[in-house]
């Protein structure tokens, strides 16, 4: 059972106030930020990104431009990294660049910039000086040296935790503030400079190479149609949408919403969305898997050619192959999560599930993780077992730091990255299970019940009157919604079920009809996932905590009720 935390124990109007003070804005000024974002405010300096450091790959990427030097763009396999490889790629190459994109492969190179990555772009691009990283790079000590060792340059840009020792780059464009493609975005538009300042190249040549992606999106200009795809990042990579990435995604979604670019164009109408209707649901759930699907079975570079192809033909068949390779990945995620799940109740569920197999792919133990510790509530690791090295990844529950839980055991591991809730590791199959018996030990010292309990967090009590189309439309200011700024979610006592029935597959769902008792109003309800353990019946009275849904038929404007807990009414 969920424990049940109200924020604001007082029945409100002034509704806005009540939820900004739950997110921690309670000053004149920060509600004046936060109702009317300014992308002037996005600099930088706001997100602490060191100056003398982006001054040096300023002046150093500038050089390269100047002197044609080979540059390459060094991005990630998901979505974070794809689209801020080609900000960086497109900004580069419409400056007159000799630059080429790079994702690495998931399965020969692994996370992020390493020496076999290097080795591979020394075969192929003898002459390369230069390696931007993108979401990647700030744990990459010893590929760093290694790029030295070949005369290399190395400027990182990576928004990742820092382990304490950095990398020994050229250059560091870093903060935690900011998702990956945030941080690439505010270097390329500080490489474009003032108007004028660096005129951009007229014409751009057709790139051939296997991991070219061909010429950039010509729809609009770089300034005008980055901030899309920076909405696109930050929404699927979870971070905060609180200050400056809120500022980015509030902007770049209704950039997105008229899109040009020809690939997104196409994924879009694929996915079955309504472009106009483009929120943070529609990337999360249905963009963001379909771009992230091919770095996890197959070539990310595929992603990366749909965001940057001007052919329309080419998007199209981008976007099928996007689509079905996401397909695969769902079979596999959910093969791989029974298996898993099984494997967890042999062993017990402990206070932390270390689950390892040789049949789960590499690409998909995140996605396992995740709903490992959505069914368990427990921090999971899941790692795919391979004959020499086997690679994890790793999720964690709320106030409990995953990255630095995984680091205490780095004498074991050969690297280990990420976040706080989320992370990921490389480590030699024959110490597998000498990590296992570590981290259990440790998670039993460092876990408490207060980590381990599921609390389901509440704004305020919420009179049945105010259940409307415009108290919904006046929570829209809070929009969008997503990591660090959720839904608003409100608890409403003594609610009579006036008609209940399963609806969907196998009847998992409740389609709810509730009677306000004061007022007579009737409330329409869902509740997701409810259907099999129900127990209630026409006439019972029940608490229901929810948050408020769009539910629009022809002219009628309409609210819905997407309940997230519910219990039967005590007095």
């Amino acid at each position: 059972m969920k424990k049940w935390q109200i924020e604001n124990q007082t029945k409100v109007k002034d509704l806005v106030k009540v939820l900004l003070e739950n997110r921690g804005i309670k000053t004149k000024a920060e509600i004046e930020r936060f109702l009317n974002p300014k992308l002037a405010e996005v600099t930088p300096k706001a997100v602490k990104i060191n100056a003398p450091q982006l001054k040096k790959a300023l002046s150093r990427i500038k050089k390269a431009i100047k002197a044609k030097e080979k540059i390459i763009v060094f991005g990630d396999y998901d979505v974070d990294g794809i689209c801020g490889t080609a900000i960086l790629w497109e900004t580069l190459n419409a400056l007159g660049a000799n630059v080429l994109p790079y994702i690495p492969s998931r399965f020969e190179e692994g996370y992020g910039l390493s020496e076999i990555g290097i080795k591979n772009l020394k075969t192929k691009y003898s002459d390369c000086s230069l390696i931007i990283t993108v979401d990647n790079g700030i744990v990459a000590n010893d590929a760093v040296d290694f790029a030295k060792k070949n005369k290399i340059d190395v400027i990182i840009t990576d928004h990742h935790v820092p382990a304490k020792k950095l990398p020994k780059a050229l250059a560091i464009v870093h903060t935690t503030l900011l998702c990956g493609t945030g941080v690439a975005w505010l270097l390329a538009q500080k490489l474009r400079g003032p108007v004028g300042s660096l005129p951009l190249a007229s014409a751009h040549s057709r790139l051939t190479d296997l991991r070219a992606v061909g010429s950039p999106s010509s729809a609009t200009t770089p300034s005008d149609n980055h901030l899309e795809l920076v909405a696109l990042a930050t929404i699927a990579d979870l971070v905060p949408l609180t200050g400056a990435n809120r500022v980015l995604v509030y902007y770049g979604l209704q950039r997105l919403r008229e899109t040009k670019r020809v690939g997104l164009l196409a994924l879009i109408n694929k996915a079955g969305i309504v472009k106009k209707e483009i929120g943070t649901y529609e990337i999360g759930h249905m963009l963001a898997p379909r771009l992230n699907a091919m770095g996890r079975l197959a070539s990310a570079m595929d992603s990366l050619r749909l965001i940057c192809t001007s052919d329309k033909k080419k998007a199209e068949d981008f976007a099928e192959l996007l689509n079905q390779t996401n397909l695969e990945r769902q079979q596999f995620t959910q093969e791989a999560l029974a298996h898993a799940k099984t494997k967890a109740e042999k062993k017990g569920l402990k206070n932390l599930l270390f689950i390892a197999d040789e049949s789960y792919q590499q690409g998909i133990v995140g996605l396992v993780a995740g709903r490992m510790v959505e069914e368990y509530y427990l921090p999971s690791i899941i790692i795919s077992k391979g004959e020499k090295y086997s690679r994890a990844s790793a999720r964690s529950v709320k106030g409990f730091n995953i990255v630095e839980f995984l680091r205490s055991a780095s004498d074991l591991l050969v690297d280990v990255g990420g976040h706080p809730m989320a992370a990921g590791f490389t480590v030699e199959t024959s110490k597998l299970e000498l990590l296992e018996k570590r981290l259990y030990a440790s998670a039993q010292k460092l876990l408490t019940k207060e980590h381990l309990e599921r609390v389901l967090r509440i704004d305020c009590e919420l009179d049945s009157e105010l259940i409307d189309y415009e108290t919904y439309a006046l929570l829209q200011q809070l929009a969008p919604f997503g990591m660090a700024n959720p839904e608003p979610t409100f608890l409403t006592r003594k609610l009579t079920i006036f008609d209940i029935r399963t609806v969907g597959k196998e009847g998992k769902h409740l389609k709810i009809r509730l009677r306000a008792e004061t007022s007579g109003v009737m409330i329409n309800a869902i509740a997701f996932g409810m259907g099999e353990k129900n127990e209630l019946k026409i006439g019972d009275k029940v608490d229901v905590v929810y948050t408020l849904e769009s539910n629009n038929w022809g002219n009628n404007k309409n609210v819905e009720l997407k309940i997230k807990d519910l219990r039967r009414y005590t007095s």
